[in-house]
């Protein structure tokens, strides 16, 4: 049997595949340098608090999925999708050449204008590409294609953080930012170049540019077909729990474990290598089928290793090291870190296994005339999700004044509940609905 990595044999898998790397790649590169400028320069410069700049960055680049991801699903429903990913793509040029004068000028409300720009840009393509591979695979392709895409997000993202350090720890950073963002959105249109053509689902439809009331008619739409309602509330939730674990990542690094910020990156690593891993291997574990069999594993293991990551962190002793701040060799150093480092690792592979058959079976079972614009309702509740999210967390850490350990066992427990009341209902709904056959070998 075939692996998912012969996929990359074709050009309909991967030049689509490449083209949303790159993208996610450049997101990350632009928006950890722009932190980084935000932490270390512009806030001493504009006398405002590192918080509040950073927070209003996050907000920023959310924004967009909240305003325009129903009018996004309706492009990708109407257009052919090479022609619309290379039009996405050149404007991605022309972001990064603006953002590029920001950092070259410091400019510093040109970034934030460039950020919004590129939260477009991501909420835009989103349907494009998720609508695309159910269109180009087979259906014996499906999950591996998406185990794939996982894995080179979850990559994408991990590396566009390391390469802004790297540059940002160099001289002259801000023109070699430039430079990078700028050469990775041009690669990203070459690619985008490559990918086949994509026949148009729905022709002429006609594109209603209200945001308001064309998302709240998607939102509508998908609640009528419940079974693709609650596949959404799964991969919001996924969205949630994640925001919710690496968002506290910095504070666990250097509060908890005393170590510096190369041991932040090296954590997120260890949870991106995990979800690459638990996503690479669900082709072999479903048998090639779309199918939500996966899902309680991933439900408890989300679960298991959230709360003995609770253990693991009260089981260090409070001020066991003290001192400079630790480098990675020197926290992999202590061995009562290894119980950390695998629960992490185990989080982020029991992700893997969780989220991919969810958006299998979003793609599969979602109407082939509506399905760009039901990735773009899923987009929605992400953005919703993460929000919740940020707000959860200020609850639980600052309201009720928790611990990072505590607040990790408090959600791994509401994922308990989460967990079951969605597998249930999926379950319930789950032969409701055919699965969509549109498969177009291109």
């Amino acid at each position: 049997m075939a692996t998912q990595f012969s996929l990359f044999r074709h050009r309909r898998f991967t030049a689509m595949f490449c083209t949303q790397f790159l993208g996610a790649f450049n997101d990350n590169v632009f928006k950890q340098a722009l932190i980084l400028v935000l932490t270390y320069t512009a806030a001493s410069k504009l006398d405002i608090a590192v918080s509040i700049l950073n927070n209003m960055a996050a907000m920023l680049f959310i924004l967009p999925y909240f305003l325009f991801s129903a009018v996004a699903g309706q492009l990708a429903d109407k257009y052919e999708k090479s022609w619309l990913t290379r039009n996405v793509k050149i404007l991605e040029v022309i972001i990064m050449s603006i953002a590029a004068i920001g950092f070259i000028f410091e400019i510093y409300w040109l970034l934030f204008v460039s950020l919004f720009l590129m939260g477009t840009h991501s909420t835009f393509f989103g349907p494009i590409k998720y609508a695309y591979l159910p269109q180009a695979m087979q259906r014996d392709e499906l999950v591996g294609a998406n185990g794939l895409f996982q894995m080179g997000t979850s990559l994408a993202i991990l590396l566009g953080m390391i390469l802004a350090g790297v540059l940002s720890q160099m001289a002259n950073s801000l023109y070699w930012i430039s430079a990078v963002v700028v050469l990775i959105a041009v690669l990203g249109v070459a690619s985008a170049s490559a990918i086949p053509n994509t026949p148009a689902v729905q022709p002429k439809l006609k594109v209603n540019w209200n945001i308001l009331t064309t998302s709240i008619d998607v939102v509508k739409y998908v609640y009528s077909l419940p079974l693709l309602f609650f596949i959404i509330l799964g991969n919001s939730w996924f969205w949630f729990y994640g925001a919710t674990f690496l968002t506290q990542t910095p504070e666990l690094s250097k509060i908890i474990l005393h170590g510096d910020e190369s041991v932040v990156i090296f954590l997120l690593t260890l949870f991106s290598v995990g979800v690459s891993i638990g996503s690479l291997l669900c082709k072999s574990l479903t048998k090639n089928q779309v199918s939500l069999r996966l899902l309680p594993f991933g439900i408890l293991g989300l679960s298991l290793f959230a709360i003995d990551l609770y253990f693991s962190l009260s089981s260090l002793a409070v001020g066991e090291i003290s001192g400079h701040l630790l480098s990675i060799q020197q926290v992999w150093g202590v061995s009562s870190y290894w119980r950390v480092f695998a629960d992490l690792f185990l989080l982020g592979f029991s992700g893997g296994i969780y989220i991919v058959p969810l958006y299998a079976s979003m793609q599969a079972y979602a109407p082939i005339s509506h399905r760009a614009r039901i990735i773009g309702a899923n987009n929605i509740f992400n953005a919703i999700l993460m929000v919740f999210s940020a707000l959860f967390s200020i609850m639980l850490l600052n309201l009720l004044a928790l611990s990072l350990p505590q607040l990790f066992l408090v959600t791994g427990i509401l994922n308990i509940l989460v967990g079951i009341f969605l597998y249930i209902k999926l379950k319930k709904y789950r032969d409701s609905m055919p699965i969509e056959e549109d498969n177009v070998i291109i």
